[in-house]
Formats: C-alpha cells, sequence, structure tokens
C-alpha cells in the first residue's frame, strides 16, 4: 500500500512539473532599446514557475543570469540588451513562446529637462482638483469602496481628465508645473471607520495607474497636452512603502522583500490582518538617520519600522527589491514624458541604494530633477540630503530637496510681531543665514504649505499674511511650490482629519454651485488673491532677476524685512514689513543695493516708489520693488 501511494505522488508531482507553466505577468510591462545601462530585470510572475527554464534568441539579447525566488510563483531575468533593437522578442518559458516589446525611445536621455528654479510647481490632488468622466466613479473588481464627497477621507472621484480640462487654468493662474500626488494603483478597501486611499500613497501596482483616476493612456494624454501648453508634469513616486493589498505582501518573492514582516505571518496565522505583538512601527523621527551617535534600536525603528500598518515597508537593501523600483522611475520617464519626480518619506528608506538610484537616473537623464521630501525643519539635516553636501557621509546624489525650514519658520512668523532678535521674519533670516551649507541653494524647494500640513490661512482668510507669505516665496533663491486652490483662499486644518486640508476645487466636480475656475465664478475677494498671485507669477516667468540673480538679505530692522535680487544691473527688493502696526523703511540702511536709484515700480500695484527718502508701510504690507 505505501509503495503504490509513493508512486501516486511522484506520478502528480511529475505531472505538475511536465504542465507547461503559465506566465500571468511580466514587469516591467514593456521595456525601451538604447537605454545606457544595457541590463533589465524581468519579474515574471506565474504558479510555480520558480523552476522554469527561460531562452531568447532575440537578436542583440542575452540572458546574463536568472534568480529564483524564496516564493514558487516568482522568477526573475536579468536580460542584457546591449545589442537589440526595437521590436517584438520572443521569451521561451519551459519551451511555451511569451511576447515580449521592445520600444524605441521618444528622446534621449539627455533630451529630458526636468524642472527648476525657473518653474513654479502647481501641487494637487487627482481626487480632490476635478471630476472629468463619471465613467470611472465605479470600477468593477476593485476592494470595496465608494465615493461620498460628504466624506473627507473617503474618495470624491476626481481624475486625470478633470485635470486635463482645466489645463488653461494653470496657463491663466502663470504656474509652469504641475505635481500630483500619486496617481497610481491603490487598491485598498475603505476602512470600517471611513478612511480611504484616495491620497494614492498605498500602491498595489507599480505599472498601473489607478482605474478612478483612468488609465495609463489618459496620463499620457494629459502630459502631452500638458506639454504643448508649456507646463511640465511631476510624478509622485514611493519607494518607501507599497499598499497592503500589493500582491507581494501575499505571496512575498523572498523573505526579505519587506522589512520586519514578522508580525504579518503572526497575523495569518490568527486568521486576520489585525496588528500584533511582532509589528514594528517607524518612529517618524528622521533625526537618526543622520545622526552620528545615533543607537541601533533608534535607527532601526525610523528605517525598518512601518509607516503605518495598512503600508509595507519596502527593504531597498535586497537589490532585487532597489533594481525593480529604479527601472519602474526609468519606465515612466519614458513612457509617459514625466518631467521630474517627487519621493515621498526619502530619509525613511535606505540611504545607499537610494543613492544608487539617484546615480542611475543622473547618469541616463543628466537634466532631469527629483526632490526629496525631506522632512526634517534643521537646514543642517536637509542640505546634507542634496547631492554633493560635504558634511554627508553618503553622496545622495539628489538634486533638490523641500525647505522645510522655510515652511516653518514661515508659520510661525505668521502669528508673530518681527523684533529685533529672534521672533517675526527674523526666523526666515536665521533659516537662510545656512544656505552656505547648500551645495545648489537654488534647486531647494520651498513651499508654504502642502497636502500633509495646515493650510497657510488656517481657518481664516488673513490675506495681508498670505501676501507676504508668497511674494517671499516667489523672489527667494528657491524653487517655488503651492498648493492648490490657495490663490482661491482655501483654507483649512488637520486637527479633526487630513481631507479638511484636501477640499474639493470649487467648481471640479458635478453639482458645484461654486466655480473658482472663472472669474464669473469666483467671489470678489477669491478674484482679488487670485489676480494678485496671477501678476506675481506671469512676472516672474522668465525673470532672469530672480532665476539668475544674486541675493543679498538685511537683518530685519525695526520691524522690516528686506531681501534683493540681482543680476546684470537690474535688481528687485522685496520689502516686508513684519508687524501689524506701521513701519519705517530707513532707505539709507539699503543704500548699498539701492545705489542711486530713486523713482521704483513695486509689481504687486504699478505704483511707483521714491526712494530718495524713507517709506512708509502700512501694517503687514509688502512691496516687491524693480529698478
Amino acid at each position: 500500500m505505501k509503495k503504490i501511494f509513493l508512486l501516486i505522488t511522484l506520478a502528480l508531482y511529475t505531472t505538475m512539473m511536465n504542465a507547461a507553466v503559465k506566465v500571468d505577468r511580466i514587469d516591467p510591462t514593456f521595456w525601451y532599446a538604447g537605454m545606457k545601462n544595457p541590463t533589465v530585470q524581468l519579474m515574471l510572475y506565474g504558479k510555480n514557475i520558480k523552476q522554469a527554464e527561460v531562452t531568447t534568441d532575440y537578436p542583440g539579447a542575452t540572458i546574463e543570469r536568472i534568480v529564483q525566488l524564496d516564493s514558487p510563483n516568482y522568477l526573475l531575468v536579468y536580460l542584457n540588451l546591449s545589442g537589440a533593437q526595437p521590436g517584438e522578442m520572443t521569451l521561451k518559458v519551459d519551451g511555451k513562446k511569451v511576447k515580449y516589446q521592445l520600444k524605441q525611445r521618444d528622446k534621449a536621455g539627455a533630451e529630458r529637462h526636468g524642472f527648476t528654479n525657473e518653474d513654479v510647481l502647481y501641487m494637487l490632488m487627482p481626487d480632490r482638483f476635478a471630476s472629468g468622466s463619471s465613467d470611472n466613479d465605479q470600477i468593477k473588481g476593485m476592494n470595496a469602496y465608494k465615493n461620498d464627497r460628504t466624506q473627507p477621507s473617503l474618495r470624491h472621484g476626481g481624475d486625470l481628465e478633470g485635470i486635463r480640462q482645466h489645463l488653461d487654468y494653470f496657463n491663466q493662474l502663470g504656474v509652469t508645473a504641475l505635481w500630483f500626488t500619486p496617481v497610481l494603483e491603490n487598491n485598498s478597501p475603505d476602512s470600517d471607520n471611513g478612511f480611504s486611499t484616495y491620497h494614492g500613497y498605498a500602491t498595489t501596482d507599480y505599472y498601473r495607474v489607478d482605474p478612478r483616476f483612468g488609465t495609463n493612456e489618459e496620463y499620457k494624454r494629459l502630459t502631452d497636452e500638458a506639454h504643448a501648453k508649456g507646463l511640465k508634469i511631476v510624478m509622485d513616486m514611493i519607494f518607501n512603502h507599497c499598499g497592503l493589498e500589493h500582491p507581494w505582501v501575499e505571496d512575498m518573492p523572498t523573505r526579505d522583500w519587506l522589512n520586519t514582516p514578522e508580525w504579518l505571518e503572526k497575523a495569518k496565522q490568527e486568521g486576520k490582518k489585525s496588528v500584533n505583538d511582532l509589528y514594528l512601527q517607524t518612529s517618524y523621527k528622521l533625526t537618526p538617520v543622520l545622526d552620528p551617535y545615533a543607537s541601533k534600536v533608534d535607527l532601526k525603528e525610523t528605517v525598518d519600522g512601518w509607516f503605518v500598518p495598512s503600508m509595507p515597508d519596502l527593504n531597498q537593501k535586497n537589490p532585487h527589491v532597489m533594481t525593480y523600483l529604479i527601472q519602474n522611475s526609468i519606465w515612466w520617464i519614458e513612457t509617459v514624458g514625466i518631467d521630474g519626480i517627487r519621493m515621498d518619506t526619502y530619509p525613511y528608506a535606505d540611504a545607499s541604494a537610494m543613492a544608487e538610484w539617484m546615480r542611475q537616473l543622473n547618469e541616463e537623464y543628466p537634466n532631469f530633477n527629483v526632490v526629496g521630501e525631506t522632512w526634517v525643519t534643521e537646514p543642517a539635516y536637509t542640505a546634507a540630503w542634496q547631492g554633493g553636501s560635504k558634511v554627508a557621509k553618503i553622496n545622495s546624489n539628489l538634486k533638490s530637496v523641500m525647505d522645510f525650514s522655510f515652511f516653518d519658520k514661515l508659520n510661525m512668523a505668521k502669528n508673530e510681531e518681527t523684533d529685533d532678535w529672534w521672533k517675526g521674519y527674523n526666523r526666515i533670516y536665521n533659516s537662510f543665514v545656512y544656505d552656505y551649507l547648500y551645495p545648489n541653494p537654488s534647486s531647494v524647494m520651498a513651499f508654504i504649505e502642502n497636502h500633509d500640513t495646515d493650510r497657510f490661512l488656517g481657518n481664516g482668510r488673513d490675506t495681508l499674511a498670505l501676501k507676504q507669505a508668497l511674494a517671499l516665496l516667489l523672489t527667494v533663491n528657491r524653487i517655488p511650490q503651492l498648493y492648490y486652490g490657495t490663490e482661491v483662499l482655501m483654507n483649512g486644518t488637520k486637527e479633526v482629519t487630513d481631507g479638511y486640508v484636501r477640499k474639493d476645487f470649487p467648481g471640479g466636480f458635478p453639482g458645484d454651485t461654486h466655480n473658482a475656475f472663472t472669474a464669473e465664478g469666483r467671489t470678489k475677494a477669491e478674484n482679488a488673491m487670485f489676480n494678485w498671485l496671477s501678476r506675481l507669477l506671469h512676472w516672474r516667468k522668465g525673470n532672469s532677476v530672480i532665476t539668475k540673480g544674486s541675493q543679498t538679505q538685511f537683518i530685519p530692522y525695526q520691524g522690516v524685512y528686506v531681501i534683493a535680487r540681482q543680476y546684470n544691473g537690474r535688481t528687485v527688493l522685496t520689502v516686508l514689513n513684519g508687524k501689524s502696526t506701521a513701519a519705517t523703511m530707513q532707505v539709507k540702511r539699503y543704500a548699498e543695493v539701492i545705489g542711486s536709484n530713486a523713482r521704483v515700480k513695486d509689481v504687486l500695484t504699478n505704483r511707483y516708489y521714491d526712494l530718495s527718502k524713507d517709506v512708509e508701510l502700512r501694517p503687514r504690507q509688502v512691496l516687491v520693488l524693480e529698478y
């Protein structure tokens, strides 16, 4: 009996092994010929594909190596394409033919130019900006979700088509680049307590636009039409983590594909995905990454802990994981033609692996740009993440970083009186004095608010403070980033939920009675703010004094803060009264940048001022003087 059982078992095993392996998926879904790095990693997915034999006779393509992973359902094939031309290649997987496309690149990598300090980025959330189609509101086959605009943390139905239909609005405003929060598939079900992944930061498919936003083809169309109107597109990416519903979580390619995944095994044994005692939460404290005295436990919590339980932490130290992510970023550059990348939660990922990503990207696209989110409010920390830093242990190769110090100090200053030492605009002055730490201050991105912070206006509408903040943002030596709706006085705070700083843009959705996309639909106050900011943005566009000029700042004096930009004999003077009472700009103090110029124009109002005598300033007044 035992012998018969063994024979049956052997027969079943032989039948299973001899059965044709079915390739369910290959990532990347296609690739490009003529890349500087000729090697591409193909991730083949299919039931019991691990032992499959893979060959190809495509001219110029050779298999460098095949990597078997822990899971029986994945196989990595590393192809060298150094001699391959565009065309349809054939892979033989256990003798079965699988077609794979090698495409022609639209342009050489050096021809792709990213955003610079000549641009103004406009950041928006696709779900909350505008709905251009109702056809994608409910997608069959997605995990349970619903659109409900009355709920701040559920999906509201915005999409890429809605953005495309309003491209002219961005030109009217005067911005030059659009940064969307992530557009890739986030197939997570709504939670029981009314939360969803409308924000896009829990990726479940790195090669597919979330169908509720549209299709890959619609993303490409939007980008092409934006380019035709002089607008750049910046893609938000996340290498630190993915979404809990990503196939990698249920079927991990290797045991170390994720950081600290032990709690998932215990959860499976318990028949649920609830957090247990094996779960490691990140501390959200980024300082250990650069701290020369950091303990191992603090560093591990920062970089190996999960951002939240629904966002599995990817292990960038695994070279196969990192190769997958690097290729994915290149694929989107080539496929859609994006003009830049904003990398989420940058210091949470492995620093060496991220530096290698940037090295490869810079080699392939020397004129491209990536900005990393580095949320620490001290300039010394942020500066160490910019490529070429003399104080960093690892050269990040990262061209741009986000200036959280500027954001933090400005949001304190708006509620203070500028004194002679520390408060008010002294905070901004004392932040800029550390610009010597940055290898390239003009490639640092500054902002006054974003999707993760309170709106600058809070729950009010203090346009005096807002105008001062925007004038400063748009005239200093930085890449400026705006947040959607500020131009029409959108406000809100996070004290209840993030959704209150991510409200729907008025007029972007069917049934809206208030349309802030048109002058006719805006209120008087909204038009006043829109027109003021639009005038400043259009003046800034192509203005070499702002983009190339030297910067001189003066210590705030009797409440007045002055910054000068100078280039080729031209000067722009930004003057801010940092007090809620009248103040005087004593012109002799600024003689070194004023010179003999007397009659100067305020670009904000087209009013002329006489700098041969002191200038009286109203409470919280701002001037942008040009001469």
